[in-house]
């Protein structure tokens, strides 16, 4: 608050004793500086290392590690150097860590590198009293027991009505390898060893007083570690640990991505709440938690938040963000759906990350059907539903997914022939064709290369799903031919139409997780059809060194749950719709790549499992390219983002269909035209139609969000499905009554009146673009940025309309508004300095966001104006003004020769008018923002003035009463007092002064 202090000297060790203004500020020469905390001054009082010590010992001590004040003598600092205990001035063999005092201040404990505790007498500093190796094995012929790992840190409490605690941290023995960073508490005989999941940083004994000459009565430890603080409860058997109300557990795992939702369904956090708290470890102390300092300040928004962490490990964490702190909900874990190798040995070879297989890449989901989707980094998808009922599924459902593009070799000796292409099939479906002779692995083949096997192995055994998010579809893609499969780079659930999308750098897929079939799986190149703008070749710029040929193998498992659920395998080969042959046009020696997915088709009942696919035209330009480089740029164009609506697809469409959009790397948007069944139980029944209907429009730069508005310009929802319990009863009204979507409308006048029905909104990396529906003619174009790119960009919903949301590499917000795409802010707020923050950056409703500044914090900011003018409000008060408890009482005796403590007047002994000034080259003082009052008149506010009037009247109040009582005490003492003085006086005023 005053400023900075900035030394010419490294500072190690500080220490302000109780009800002092003055620091101590101990120093690695040696010496011990003073510090005025009120004024900020540093004081002309210095103690030199050369005058603590005895003029015998020359050497230098070494850093000041330790400062303490005697309890019972004020005047007496114990100052202790990493060898030298300056006080006593004796030298020790072992490197000293910390000192302890006992409260009477005759005793004092030390801890050493050499994992000994030694106990010293003040009138005896020649030797200590006792010296212990806690852990170290005591030998049978007497000898020193073997040392062991330094103590950092010890603390000495005594008690009243029982024996002393002794804290201490460190001090295992060396031969405990791989034993976790411990916390040891000795209690009379008794000695408790408490393991820590990090390492510890420090920690402090909480004590029913503070003052240092009194008994301290002990009742908790607060500890803290790397990543999380515990606080120990001393007071119980077994030293239980407090259950922590904050959350310091949302970094036990790196965090690899992460959305942030405002607004959100008023059920759905009490929801996640009520299935979270069963997850709670038993064993927590019964009493509250004892940190009580500060208070929170008043948070003015009214809606719910909720934040969604994707872990290393491959949990998921549901965070409550309406208030000013996080509070978890609930947490996910996903590695459960798959086998884990007890050891290294065991670890299987198809893994494509050496380290954490399960980490989340991707999330999408759907808070009003709580549907949940994850994307791995092992190629893998997993779907959840929510559930409020526990279940045992018998059987983990499983689609393995591959698609293999055959080379179309060129003619040797670099002719202008071409081979012809493939003929589209026009068989309806694929298992009503003519089988060929195919035969599908799933292992290793001969030669050793990986071919349609799993990087994860899904579990075969019974798997217990507790209430909360459960397994409802594994999907994985497979290894082909030695190549592992790429990985997701965009994914979406919609569970309006029960269907699950994704894509990588080669393709996309069509999941419907309600019949459990693959409807679509394409490569980019095929969703444009005979409209390649880029005119791909689809061969490799040399021959192949792979054999042509080869189809698909999908294994199915269903879940016993699943209704009409058949166990079927479908491993037969078949002849499908021809697939396109072609090779990656990379540099020369490059294998053939492969394209993922096929155009198999598998339902849960076989009968009703055909789903016809569009016929493909599959004639390409097959002239050459000069440059190998822009071919694979080309090429390999990746599905960056989707997005499920109701629109027109085409131009003459005369009302809306639902569709899925696509965006691409290149900056083109196509369109998926989905025909659904009537909902209900034909939704089960009958197969979805999928056709690609090829491009839309096309931008500079990766596609990176795509949204809809109405005639009026009002942001247009995805349809969803609301939730219900799947575990209900199969007849019950409640599931009935739930599968209906929600209907999107546009109002007929309106759009009669504008000529037009919908918008869409398509943002990139470079422009943003709205379009008309269903003329698809752009009426508005913005160019965001030239020199950078966006990172993330969002279309949200603000108090008083909607904008465009993007953040740029160069640090950069933007807003845009909508439909006119006319800039509202551009503010240079953070440099792209860490990957992290471009990975977890995200934008939400009513204009706030969210990223990842550190691997330990999370930064939440806001761009809304409301947002802003309640901030002050919205602060909080670190300390909490108390009053300080009676001192201890000294005594009639104590006080009479001289037993009390002394106090020390340090203003005297410290200030200028005894110490003089510093030197001016000692330390620069560089002043800060502002005092304590300018901090508290920044953060007034109309509420947070009513709540410190409302306190400060609380306050008032009770220290009245207080004094009140205090007065009735003293006058109830002094005539006591009185009436002993008396009766003294009485017994002793005729005796002679012999007779005393």
């Amino acid at each position: 608050l005053w400023g900075v202090q900035q030394s010419t000297f490294e500072i190690t060790f500080c220490h302000l004793p109780f009800q002092s203004k003055w620091l101590y500020i101990g120093t690695e020469r040696g010496n011990i500086h003073l510090v005025n905390v009120e004024s900020f001054t540093l004081s002309g009082y210095t103690i030199m290392w050369n005058k603590a010590i005895e003029l015998s010992s020359k050497a230098h001590p070494g850093p000041v590690v330790h400062i303490s004040d005697n309890p019972m003598d004020e005047g007496k600092v114990n100052i202790t150097n990493f060898y030298v205990l300056l006080f006593f001035c004796h030298s020790h063999s072992q490197a000293i860590h910390s000192v302890a005092w006992h409260h009477e201040g005759k005793q004092f404990i030390c801890s050493h590198s050499d994992g000994t505790l030694t106990i010293w007498n003040i009138k005896s500093p020649a030797k200590p009293v006792q010296t212990i190796t806690p852990h170290g094995k005591q030998p049978k012929d007497g000898k020193k027991p073997e040392p062991c790992k330094p103590i950092l840190k010890v603390e000495y409490k005594t008690t009243r009505a029982g024996d002393p605690f002794m804290i201490f941290s460190g001090g295992l023995s060396y031969d405990t390898v791989g034993r976790r960073p411990c916390l040891t508490v000795m209690h009379g005989k008794s000695t408790a060893v408490l393991e820590m999941d990090y390492s510890i940083v420090d920690f402090l004994t909480l004590c029913e007083t503070p003052y240092p000459n009194d008994f301290q009565e002990p009742y908790a430890v607060v500890v803290l570690l790397e990543k999380d603080l515990v606080v120990i409860d001393l007071a119980q058997n077994g030293y239980p640990i407090f259950e922590n109300p904050y959350p310091m557990m949302i970094h036990e795992s790196p965090v690899t991505c992460c959305e942030y939702l405002a607004d959100c369904p008023v059920d759905l956090i009490p929801a996640l709440y009520s299935v979270g708290s069963r997850q709670k470890r038993q064993g927590y102390s019964k009493k509250e938690w004892p940190i009580s300092g500060g208070n929170w300040g008043l948070g003015t928004q009214s809606y719910p938040e909720i934040i969604i962490t994707g872990h290393a490990d491959g949990s998921v964490k549901f965070w409550d963000a309406s208030a000013i702190m996080l509070q978890v909900l609930y947490k996910l874990k996903t590695a459960k759906v798959f086998e884990k190798a007890r050891c290294k040995e065991e670890k299987p070879s198809t893994e494509i990350v050496d380290e954490d297989p399960f980490a989340i890449q991707l999330m999408s989901w759907c808070p009003e059907s709580r549907m949940l989707c994850v994307a791995g980094v092992s190629a893998h998808v997993i779907i959840y539903r929510f559930s409020k009922q526990e279940i045992t599924t018998e059987v983990l459902l499983e689609v393995r997914l591959q698609y293999e593009l055959n080379d179309l070799e060129s003619p040797e000796g670099g002719g202008d022939q071409t081979p012809a292409p493939p003929t589209p099939s026009t068989s309806p479906s694929p298992q009503t064709a003519a089988p060929q002779t195919y035969t599908s692995t799933s292992s290793n083949s001969s030669d050793g290369i990986r071919d349609n096997i799993p990087c994860l192995k899904v579990r075969c055994s019974p798997l217990k799903q507790s209430p909360g998010y459960q397994v409802e579809l594994v999907v994985q893609l497979v290894w082909v031919s030695g190549e592992p499969p790429q990985q997701i780079s965009s994914l979406a659930i919609n569970s309006c139409y029960g269907l699950v999308v994704f894509g990588n750098s080669n393709g996309l897929a069509v999941v419907d997780y309600l019949q459990k079939t693959v409807l679509l799986n394409l490569g980019t190149v095929e969703l444009y059809s005979s409209n390649d703008p880029y005119q791909r070749q689809l061969r490799s710029p040399r021959k192949s060194r792979q054999p042509s040929g080869g189809l698909i193998c999908i294994q199915t498992w269903f879940s016993s749950i699943i209704d009409r659920a058949h166990i079927y395998e479908h491993s037969e080969p078949f002849n499908s719709t021809p697939l396109d042959r072609c090779k990656s046009p990379t540099s020369v020696g490059a294998l053939p790549f492969c394209v993922f997915l096929s155009t198999v088709l598998l339902s849960v009942c076989p009968p009703r499992g055909s789903i016809p696919l569009d016929n493909r035209d599959n004639s390409f330009s097959r002239s050459r390219s000069s440059s190998v480089t822009s071919i694979d740029k080309e090429a390999r164009e990746a599905v960056t983002s989707f997005h499920f609506c109701e629109t027109y697809n085409r131009k003459a469409d005369g009302g809306l269909t639902p569709s899925l959009w696509v965006g691409t790397s290149l900056g083109t948007v196509l369109a998926i035209s989905l025909n659904m069944p009537p909902a209900g139980e034909q939704r089960l029944l009958q197969p979805v139609m999928v056709s690609p209907c090829g491009t839309l429009v096309r931008l500079k730069g990766s596609i990176l969000r795509m949204a809809f508005l109405d005639s009026t310009g009002s942001l247009l929802p995805s349809a969803f499905e609301p939730w219900y319990e799947p575990n209900a009863p199969a007849n019950g009204e409640e599931r009935d009554k739930a599968r209906k979507r929600r209907p999107v409308s546009v109002s007929p006048s309106t759009s009669q009146e504008l000529n037009e029905n919908q918008y869409a909104v398509v943002c990139s990396e470079k422009q943003a673009k709205v379009i008309s529906l269903p003329s698809q003619t752009c009426v508005f174009k913005h160019s965001i940025t030239e020199t950078s790119f966006v990172l993330r960009a969002d279309v949200v919903q603000m108090n008083t309309g909607i904008c465009v949301a993007c953040f740029c590499a160069n640090g950069h917000i933007m807003t845009l508004s909508l439909p006119g795409l006319r800039p509202l802010l551009d503010v240079n707020y953070l440099p792209l300095t860490d990957m992290r923050i471009a990975r977890t950056f995200c934008f939400t409703n009513l204009g706030q966001a969210l990223y990842l500044t550190s691997p330990t914090e999370i930064q939440r900011i806001t761009y809304s104006q409301e947002v802003c003018e309640n901030l002050q409000e919205m602060l909080g008060e670190l300390f909490t003004p108390v009053e300080t408890p009676e001192a201890p009482n000294r005594g009639f005796f104590k006080g009479l020769f001289g037993g009390g403590a002394q106090s020390l007047d340090r203003e005297e002994l410290f200030g200028e008018s005894g110490a003089g000034k510093a030197p001016r080259s000692l330390a620069q003082h560089i002043p800060g923002p502002g005092g304590i009052e300018g901090m508290k008149g920044a953060a007034s506010g109309i509420v947070g003035d009513l709540a410190r009037a409302r306190i400060a009247l609380d306050e008032r109040g009770q220290k009245l009463s207080e004094v009140e009582e205090r007065t009735a005490a003293m006058m109830a003492s002094a005539d006591s007092f009185s009436k002993h003085a008396h009766e003294k006086m009485l017994k002793c005023k005729d005796k002679k002064w012999y007779q005393f």
